[in-house]
């Protein structure tokens, strides 16, 4: 069995975001970038599954810019088996072009288990896994906190309003991961060392014949409005008094 993950880069999530003064973005230059969480998620669970047995190779694959390879390196450490590095000039991707190159890369290697983190937290778009499930044309299973595979099939435990809900999809499938189903793995000096022999390919985004160009266009970016200084009342009544004058109550 052969498990893709898909695993992107981002701003490192302790990071303070600060939108560049001319609002056409945020400030990436100088700050440090590291794996999506949730999708460090998906791949410590298709790690899990290797370890169990069920699966046989675990594949990484990321579409970012050619400086990215660390990152990569990151994910083979935590103990991938190989990396796929689709390479682009700078140029946000935005969903539906990342699931149309991952379509790409399906038909490559033919996994029978894609695993992407539920959302990416620079974009908070939770698009890419339910497109390409679409693409693909095969079963999807989204916010897991629980995963099984076994007999052709995965069974995903995912929290809903009303409590949990179980389904059990046939693979291939596209599975995407909630915060709750695992905790990634610490890695450890020898496995990075490992890390630098095993195999990373590197293809142009060009090479998969996709179109990247934009399907939304982002107009500006503005940073959240500053909270105003707090006030201290006497009492209850003083307090309601005071919501009342802001329109508050």
């Amino acid at each position: 069995m052969k498990i893709l993950v898909a695993y992107k880069r981002v701003v490192d999530y302790n990071v303070r975001i600060q939108v560049k003064p001319d609002g056409t973005g945020v400030v990436t230059e100088g700050v440090k970038l590291s794996p999506n969480p949730f999708d460090e998620i998906a791949l410590e669970e298709a790690l899990r599954l290797r370890d169990k047995g069920i699966a046989t190779e675990v594949i990484v694959a990321t579409i970012a810019p050619a400086d990215a390879q660390p990152h990569l390196r990151n994910g083979l450490a935590m103990g991938a088996n190989r990396a796929i590095h689709v390479v682009v000039d700078g140029q946000d991707v935005q969903p539906l072009a990342a699931a149309r190159a991952l379509l790409k890369l399906v038909g490559r290697e033919q996994p029978d288990l894609v695993i992407l983190g539920k959302q990416a937290i620079d974009d908070d778009a939770n698009q890419t896994g339910q497109m390409l499930a679409t693409l693909w044309g095969r079963p999807q299973a989204t916010f897991a906190s629980k995963l099984d595979v076994a007999d052709g099939k995965a069974t995903v435990t995912r929290e809903v309003d009303a409590g949990l809900e179980t389904l059990e999809v046939d693979l291939p499938a596209v599975v995407t991961t909630d915060l709750r189903l695992n905790e990634p793995r610490f890695i450890k000096l020898p496995d990075i060392m490992k890390a630098k022999s095993k195999p990373l390919e590197t293809l142009q985004f060009a090479e998969l014949g996709v179109d990247i160009g934009a399907g939304l266009k982002t107009t500006s970016y503005a940073p959240p409005a500053k909270r105003s200084k707090g006030i201290m009342v006497k009492d209850a009544a003083e307090l309601v008094a005071t919501l009342k004058q802001r329109g508050l109550l």
